[in-house]
């Protein structure tokens, strides 16, 4: 945009549109930082994981340890022995920040923090979340526990596309367990309506960070902003962050998945057309009232030969704005071009051969 992003009292920060995985604006994006609680989003992501394939349900029972209890910091207040169900302690984590839910959680998936820890630093580098490493399941000091604004953004992005049944519960405001009732330390769910999520985190070296999530119009913007001096800042610098968005971006539609995007030349198959689109619908954000001036570039093969199969990656979309690549997405064949017979292939070779 033509307009600079505001000026934040911030170590560092990203504003992103999780639809489109777009960076519209950073400063200090790779700067490794410790991530305080935000780290509970890479906690609460493997556990939705779990869930959806079967393996733990919402309704499951966890058995509170000893050393889940004796956790230090934020708390939920369980009691070891006790039996609390998945669902309780994600909520206790998302909305109270629970230090001791998010160890109790980590242990019964994987018998202890440590071998959880394990299954973090796997699911982050699958992720691409390539500047973090995490030694524990709630974000206490450690020095080899860091991450960055830009890693955090894509974890953040992860929950909300994948997750829209749980990411609901980040926008609570509140969770009372134990007769004790707890608010959601994101004042910003207060302030502004359209906000929705998603993570505070404080300690002495991570400062006071915030990740918030607010959608307008049909358009989300995620921000990130670490290592302010209080709680005050990071809330203000959040709020100015997604209103410098809202004010100045926009996000479009472009293609919807499944829709023929262009018909590709297939040699000595059955069928001499196959069609091309994409696997997920694509949206582009752009300043606003650019939106007229963005290109969309083809990049097809000039010859592709049969058979082909359905999903089969076959030519490239890319769409730019002012020289600057926006998106780069593979076009994908939409339906099966088994082999043509063998009068087909036999014209086609001579044609390709005459060619």
């Amino acid at each position: 945009s033509s307009m600079p992003p505001p000026n934040l009292k911030a170590v560092s920060w990203v504003l992103m549109n999780p639809d489109t995985g777009l960076m519209i604006a950073a400063e200090n994006p790779d700067e490794k930082m410790e991530p305080a609680s935000l780290s509970k989003l890479l906690t609460a992501y493997i556990i939705f994981r779990e869930i959806r394939r079967g393996s733990l349900s919402q309704e499951e029972e966890v058995v509170v340890s000893e050393n889940a209890w004796r956790t230090g910091g934020s708390r939920m207040f369980i009691e070891p022995g006790e039996r609390i169900s998945v669902e309780n302690l994600l909520l206790g984590m998302i909305v109270q920040s629970g230090n001791d839910a998010s160890v109790a959680l980590a242990e019964h998936i994987a018998v202890t923090e440590t071998l959880f820890t394990e299954m973090m630093n796997q699911y982050a580098a699958k992720l691409g979340m390539r500047s973090s490493h995490f030694e524990n399941a709630t974000g206490l000091p450690n020095e080899q526990h860091y991450s960055t604004a830009r890693d955090l953004a894509t974890i953040a992005r992860a929950i909300i596309n994948e997750f829209p049944e749980y990411y609901k519960w980040y926008s609570m405001k509140k969770f009372e367990y134990n007769n004790i009732s707890q608010n959601n330390r994101n004042s910003l769910l207060w302030r502004d309506s359209t906000v929705d999520g998603m993570k505070t985190g404080h300690t002495d070296d991570a400062g006071y960070c915030l990740i918030a999530s607010a959608k307008r119009d049909g358009m989300r913007i995620v921000s990130i902003v670490l290592g302010t001096a209080s709680t005050k800042t990071r809330t203000d610098g959040s709020q100015s962050l997604i209103n410098y968005s809202f004010r100045f971006f926009e996000t479009k539609l472009l293609y919807k998945a499944g829709e023929v995007i262009t018909n590709a030349r297939i040699w000595k198959a059955s069928h001499e057309f196959t069609p091309l689109g994409l696997s997920e619908d694509l949206y582009i954000t752009v300043p606003c009232g650019s939106y007229d001036t963005v290109e969309s570039i083809l990049n097809i093969p000039a010859v592709l030969v049969g058979p082909i199969t359905e999903g089969q990656p076959l030519a490239e979309l890319k769409m730019r704005l002012n020289d600057t690549d926006l998106v780069s997405q593979p076009l994908r064949a939409l339906n099966d071009n088994p082999s043509g017979s063998f009068w087909q292939r036999t014209r086609d070779s001579i044609k390709l051969w005459l060619n």
